[in-house]
Parts: C-alpha cells; structure tokens; sequence
C-alpha cells in the first residue's frame, strides 16, 4: 500500500458513526429576552454529508444570535419562524474538536481542531457545514478561536466593500477609515483588519471602551459622548457603520466627495425592520450621487477563516473577549451583552 493510500485509509477509518443519545443544551421555544432561554437535554444533532459534528469547546455570542433569540425585529421572523426560531437551539459561532463527518467531507477527520460556524452552537455537540469551518490555530485557545468566525469575516467583508482587501495587498497609508462601533466584536476585528491593510484608522467608541480600542492600534479614536465625529472637522475615505444609528446625511456629511459608507449594523430603528430600513434608503440614493453608499451581509467561508487563522496565527489580529460564562449562564450572557457592557466579545465556555 502506498503512503497516499493509507493516508486515505486512515481518513475514511477516522469517520465514525454519530454517537448517542443525548446532550446539554441551551434551547428557547419562543421569542424574547434572555429569560427565554434554558438548559435541556436534547438529541446530538444528526449530520448531513457534507457536514462536520463538532463537539463544542467554545461558542461566540454575536449581534446575530441576539437577534434571533429576542425575535427582533420583526421582519427576521419571516426566515427563522414565525412563532420561534425554527433551530432551538441558539449560537452561530464555534471552536472544538471534530467528532464525525459526513460521507462527502474531505477537508476534516475526527480529531481535528476547528473553528467556524454551526447550526445551535450553545451546546455539547453542534453540526457545521464543512465550508464553513477551518482548522483552529495551534496557538490560540479554543475560547479565543470561537470569538472569531462570524465578527472577524463581517468585518472582512466590509472592508472589501469599502474597497481594502488585506487578501490583495496593502493601501495607501493616506486613506482615512471610520469605524463606528469600534470596541465591539466587529468593530474590534475591523479596526485590527483596515490596520492590517495599511490605512489611517479612526475608531468611534464610549468612554468607557476608548481604552479598549486605542489598544487595538488606531490612530485616533473618538468619544461619541463628548464628540460628534460628524462634526464636519474631518471628512473619511472609508466609513464603516456598525453601531448606532447615525442618519444617512451625517454619514454623508462625514464622506470625502468621492468617498464610500459601508452599513454593517444598527441596534435602533423600528421594531418591523430595524436598521435595514436606514441601509435600504442610502442604497437606493447612491446610484444617484458620488458618494458611494453600500449594505453588507455577514457569511463565513472557508476561504476568509483560513485567512483569519493565518493572521491569528503571526499575531496580526488578536480576538478581544471581554467575558466568558460556563453553558449553564448563557441567559446571565446574553443579559449582559445586551446591556451594551461588553468590550469585545463574549464567549460561551463548555465543562
């Protein structure tokens, strides 16, 4: 037998049958706030083949998931269930150990150290599609790797709608990028990522969180509760919108002419469609000007988490996490970050 036909053999003996019956997770059975949530028993979840059963070390607590646990706003419903979530099971982000695959997988065997996203990864065991996940760094923890995937590859893919890649190259060093929200789980990695590239970076943030992100090396960071970043005093090449809800015309006011405002978040707006009502309008008003106004949606992919990892891996970029909570204090978690209190990320931690 060749070298590649045992490696080959040893793969398919590595792909192992779901174990059973049951594990600790945290379930909502209809919509509202963290007293929704609750600890039970459930089935480990069966797997497709194309997907990966990760036996969950870690799991990230993102914007999203907050979202669909209090069913806001409204028009979410429309994808994840009208009267609950259709998954139970909540949690997107994830780093642990490989437990089985499917018969199509090719990239993992059981064993490996992932990170990605899954299906309810506020559990024991959740499933994951295989492009959807990435071999974990070896030097970083698997709580620092599950405050990674859907953050990190959000603030990816804004960076590239506002024209800087890091993947094709480095920027000019006089392009000037605001990040609002920059203390939190994407502004953090954004603020990281558009130094990476090689541009001036302005991050937007509360007194308390000012600290937090002139650690994460920006050049400049401003105070929202003492100053007005669209004062017109200073006008960005880049905005990357991801928190609060400043007006299509300030954000505007706050572009250079040609300039481009990429609309990633906002927590106001009304209880129907939330920000998206703001993103849509400027949307639809920049065929119409210079300016170039865009929305994105966050996804994670294979590609943009093996990219993170080997910058994870130099220590270009650094997971921020404010707080960690066992499985059993997820409601305790989700409280806390909706406060608004969190410096980073907060991250779901398994015995």
């Amino acid at each position: 037998m060749t070298t590649g036909q045992q490696a080959k053999e040893s793969r398919h003996h590595k792909r192992r049958s779901i174990p059973g019956p049951f594990m600790r997770a945290i379930v909502q059975e209809a919509y509202g706030s963290a007293d929704v949530l609750h600890e039970a028993q459930l089935p480990r979840p069966a797997i497709g083949e194309n997907d990966v059963l990760v036996k969950v070390r870690a799991a990230g607590l993102d914007r999203g998931t907050w979202h669909i646990t209090s069913g806001l706003p409204y028009a979410l419903r429309l994808v994840y269930g009208f009267r609950a979530p259709r998954q139970p099971v909540p949690g997107l982000d994830l780093a642990g150990t490989v437990e089985a695959v499917g018969s199509k997988v090719t990239r993992f065997v059981a064993g490996d150290h992932v990170f990605g996203s899954g299906k309810g990864s506020f559990a024991e065991y959740a499933a994951a599609h295989e492009n959807h996940l990435a071999l974990k760094p070896a030097s970083i923890s698997f709580e620092q790797a599950a405050a990674v995937p859907v953050s990190a590859c959000t603030a990816l893919i804004a960076l590239r709608a506002g024209g800087m890649d890091p993947m094709k190259g480095l920027v000019s060093k006089d392009l000037r990028v605001l990040i609002t929200g920059a203390s939190g789980g994407v502004g953090s990695y954004a603020v990281q990522l558009a130094k990476a590239a090689g541009a001036q970076v302005t991050g937007v943030a509360s007194t308390a969180k000012v600290d937090l992100v002139r650690a994460l090396d920006a050049d400049h960071v401003i105070d929202y509760t003492t100053q007005d970043f669209a004062d017109g005093t200073e006008r960005y090449d880049v905005i990357i919108d991801i928190a609060g809800n400043p007006s299509v015309a300030r954000l505007r006011r706050s572009l250079t002419p040609a300039g481009t405002a990429v609309i990633t978040g906002g927590e106001e707006g009304g209880s129907w469609t939330g920000s998206l009502d703001r993103q849509l309008r400027a949307v639809a008003l920049s065929p119409f000007i210079k300016q170039r106004l865009t929305m994105i949606v966050g996804v994670q992919t294979a590609g943009d988490l093996e990219y993170l990892a080997g910058l994870l891996e130099e220590g270009t970029i650094s997971p921020a996490i404010d707080r960690t909570y066992p499985l059993a204090q997820v409601p305790e978690a989700m409280r806390y970050f909706d406060a608004g209190n969190a410096r980073g990320k907060v991250v779901i931690i398994m015995p």
